[in-house]
């Protein structure tokens, strides 16, 4: 969004964005979360535990209920580089991939060391958060990606076999860009997924997702927005594994009662390969009669759990808002303070960025939760 479009965003546009925010944060947290809790289980096994429905509340993991797993760490991590990113970009040195491969080498540190190291000046205020320093099972491919600070690209990507969509459940934020086109929202998610995963059908469909959240950030339902990601992918080589399975999705929703059975069919690889989880996460979001009702249908198949969840709840959230998320859910949220705040932070520096960097009151301040350097 340029400074002159951000400067004339009216007070209920504002709060509008605000709950979209939110809602996708708040939502793809809690899909996690509800995910984490049966994600090592068959689905015979969710429905003899949880019912034909799956889980009506969360489960317990990690020792408690409402915890998060590593995709909500990362994706907390994703708007902390686009903040970042933005308030850059008033220096010159404007280089969002670079800024958010950054941040997620901040989200490795966080893997490796036992707290906050408060001589790292540069952290800014989310680093220094004391429960993100646990190891919430990231996947191998994240893990290998980011063990050195070469920044991977798309001419030279990570781990260039890796398809699972570890890559795909941190990019729902660049899709709350609601400033930018579809085709740049689409590009900048590509290039920051291909840190980590470098198999065109895994940060295709990390594209293609963040396109999704981006049209329903802007008003669309979701139906249209895969239609929108559909044509962006098109004009990509190597899209026709995820073209596939957003088409089976759509098809899908039109084939009857939704089911266990019908969720499977969505995917050869049981949801493991990001194009499935996409698809499945897809589907849920359309046929959910609420959102309850698309978190429960997500998370109940025997593919990843919390990574379909992490998905459904991020397009659900950024479609009806915070206020449409299960509030029982909500209060037993990990993290729930800090997502607030940082979905907060975001909307305040996509709608008043430029005044925030230079104001004698707010940037010093500002300027230390996010560090130009």
């Amino acid at each position: 969004m340029s400074t002159t479009a951000a400067a004339v965003w009216g007070r209920a546009e504002q709060q509008d964005f605000r709950a979209r925010v939110r809602g996708c944060l708040l939502g793809g947290a809690i899909g996690d979360a509800l995910g984490a809790g049966v994600a090592d289980l068959p689905v015979e096994a969710i429905r003899e535990v949880h019912g034909p429905d799956g889980p009506a509340e969360p489960v317990p993991a990690y020792g408690r209920r409402g915890a998060v797993t590593s995709a909500t760490q990362l994706t907390l991590f994703t708007v902390d580089g686009l903040i970042r990113a933005q308030v850059r970009r008033d220096t010159g040195a404007w280089h969002p991939p670079t800024d958010v491969h950054r941040a997620y080498l901040r989200w490795a540190a966080t893997q490796r060391d036992w707290g906050p190291d408060e001589r790292r000046k540069d952290n800014g205020w989310l680093a220094r958060e004391e429960w993100l320093y646990t190891r919430r099972g990231p996947g191998r491919a994240v893990l290998t990606g980011l063990a050195d600070d070469v920044l991977g690209t798309l001419a030279r990507p990570k781990n260039p076999t890796a398809r699972d969509a570890g890559a795909v459940v941190r990019s729902a934020p660049f899709g709350l860009l609601v400033g930018w086109e579809p085709h740049l929202v689409c590009q900048l998610a590509v290039e920051c997924a291909a840190q980590t995963h470098g198999h065109p059908t895994a940060y295709l469909a990390a594209g293609a997702y963040a396109v999704t959240v981006h049209g329903v950030a802007r008003g669309q339902d979701i139906e249209t927005a895969v239609r929108g990601a559909l044509t962006q992918l098109s004009q990509r080589p190597g899209h026709q594994p995820v073209t596939d399975a957003l088409g089976k999705a759509l098809s899908a929703v039109r084939q009857g009662v939704p089911s266990p059975e019908r969720i499977a069919s969505l995917g050869d690889t049981d949801g493991e390969a990001a194009e499935d989880a996409l698809a499945i996460a897809v589907y849920c979001a359309l046929v959910g009669e609420d959102v309850r009702h698309g978190l429960r249908l997500a998370v109940t198949h025997d593919g990843p759990s919390a990574e379909t969840g992490a998905l459904t709840g991020g397009l659900l959230g950024a479609l009806h808002g915070e206020t449409a998320l299960p509030p029982a859910w909500l209060a037993e949220l990990e993290g729930r303070p800090t997502l607030l705040e940082l979905a907060d932070d975001f909307a305040m520096e996509m709608t008043q960025g430029p005044a925030l960097h230079t104001a004698t009151a707010a940037a010093p301040g500002w300027l230390a939760r996010y560090p130009r350097d």
